[in-house]
């Protein structure tokens, strides 16, 4: 159930993607990838404008049309991808019926989303650890904040209800995405085991803890 719904919910935001892609122009959509390309490898603070304009092949008049600065693709890349996973996660988690099919379907969605568009996401993580304070950063922290806030929320109820042993929502909402934020360093997407999958078994180690309960089975 939990899998399902998350699946619907990423599918969903790729077809809305793709529309609005449709409907854009492909000059920037191109811009955007070799940005993202490049924050990637190099890091955003490593990533110039005459960069993104050699890669592309223009001039950086040309690339000025489209963005006139750094503080634009940070907009762009940033914002837009935080609000977008904030949407999509809220929305899957809102057919969830108990806590912890809440967390199982948040973690399930971000990691698909991660595995949707990877390049993008680690770009975006890089800008946003990099970028200086701006008026942009500052949205994106407040959007950051609202997406872990919404897991600690559902931790929290958890608690509440009797699930979840009283730990402290943020901290246990860190652990659980920690899976998901150190991936980019260790997982390969052509492995045996996809995104979704290591976030699946990592929540379960979480949920259920290492130590084997007396008189389990072994």
């Amino acid at each position: 159930m939990a899998t399902n719904t998350a699946r619907k919910a990423v599918r969903k935001l790729t077809l809305q993607t793709t529309a609005a892609t449709s409907r854009g122009d492909d000059r920037q959509l191109q811009l955007l990838e070799i940005a993202c390309r490049l924050f990637s490898e190099r890091g955003f603070s490593g990533t110039s404008l005459r960069d993104i304009a050699e890669e592309a092949q223009i001039t950086k008049a040309a690339l000025y049309y489209h963005f006139p600065n750094k503080e634009a693709l940070f907009t762009k890349i940033v914002l837009e991808s935080l609000q977008a996973l904030v949407t999509t996660v809220r929305e899957a988690c809102e057919h969830a019926a108990t806590p912890e099919e809440k967390v199982r379907v948040f973690m399930r969605t971000t990691a698909e989303c991660y595995q949707q568009n990877r390049e993008g996401w680690i770009a975006s993580s890089n800008a946003f650890r990099t970028h200086e304070e701006s008026p942009a950063k500052t949205r994106a922290v407040a959007l950051r904040d609202e997406y872990e806030n919404l897991l600690r929320g559902f931790i929290r109820d958890g608690i509440k209800a009797g699930q979840f042993r009283a730990v402290d929502p943020a901290m246990a909402g860190r652990v659980l995405l920690a899976s998901i934020n150190s991936m980019s360093r260790w997982h390969s997407p052509r492995g045996k085991l996809s995104a979704p999958m290591v976030v699946e078994q990592f929540v379960d180690i979480v949920l259920g803890g290492l130590l084997a309960q007396p008189g389990a089975a072994t």
